[in-house]
């Protein structure tokens, strides 16, 4: 990238980017409230679909897909996706075309706006240390979701900031017990957009793999294993 592109990209970015930014989720939540208490949270979803195209493209950021055929944007999913960085959470909620519910840790409920918000936009809360009560926020709130959304895990439970991570059982757990499949998404090069721990945005390009649906029938525990193996493989032979 052209080193004065850079420069002034650094000058765009605090002057309009992170201000417009602000505005955009502050407004986009807001709204998303107002929707979500009216009509339910799968209407309040084009709302934040709409944030995340905002999102991209004040910030510069294409986003390129591969394997769109592989995918029903209709149907119901436990999506499972590796985590390089904050801007995966934009690419995938506004150019899958899925209604999407994610996982999210407790702690983020407690942001004003932001955490109610995702509340009415479907999301699920789920306390990180206490395993069980995990599973059984997100049994709870899957009795609540429409046939047409899907539960979206960032499988390692934390941003990489290198090689993919081993993966969590609970998205693959749950994918078993609902009986929806698994559909892997490869994220690339969203680490040089913005890397983990820092606000170093740069415009670029975001690519998205997304894999073949995968069962999981009711099986022993060495089969998930194998299971979730293969599903971390396909993956990371991706990256």
């Amino acid at each position: 990238m052209n080193v004065l592109f850079k420069i002034a990209y650094r000058f765009y970015k605090w002057i309009f980017v992170i201000p417009a930014m602000v505005l955009n989720t502050l407004v986009m939540a807001l709204s998303c409230i107002a929707v979500g208490a009216i009509w339910g949270p799968d209407k309040a979803d084009a709302l934040a679909v709409t944030w995340a195209r905002i999102f991209c493209a004040i910030a510069l950021i294409r986003v390129k897909i591969q394997g769109r055929h592989n995918y029903n944007p209709k149907s119901s999913y436990v999506v499972v996706a590796n985590h390089k960085s904050m801007v995966d959470i934009p690419v995938l909620h506004g150019f899958t075309g899925l209604i999407i519910k994610w996982v999210m840790k407790m702690e983020l409920k407690r942001i004003p706006v932001f955490g109610t918000a995702c509340t009415f936009l479907g999301c699920i809360y789920v306390n990180r240390s206490n395993g069980q009560a995990a599973v059984e926020s997100i049994k709870a709130a899957k009795k609540r979701m429409s046939e047409k959304a899907s539960v979206l895990f960032f499988a390692e439970g934390t941003r990489s900031r290198g090689n993919l991570l081993p993966f969590k059982k609970g998205a693959f757990i749950f994918a078993m017990n609902s009986g929806l499949p698994v559909l892997p998404i490869t994220i690339k090069n969203s680490e040089h957009i913005l890397p983990s721990d820092t606000l170093n945005l740069m415009p670029g390009t975001v690519d998205l793999v997304i894999h073949p649906p995968v069962h999981i029938p009711n099986c022993s525990k060495a089969e998930l294993n194998k299971k979730i193996a293969q599903i971390h493989r396909t993956i990371a032979d991706a990256l």
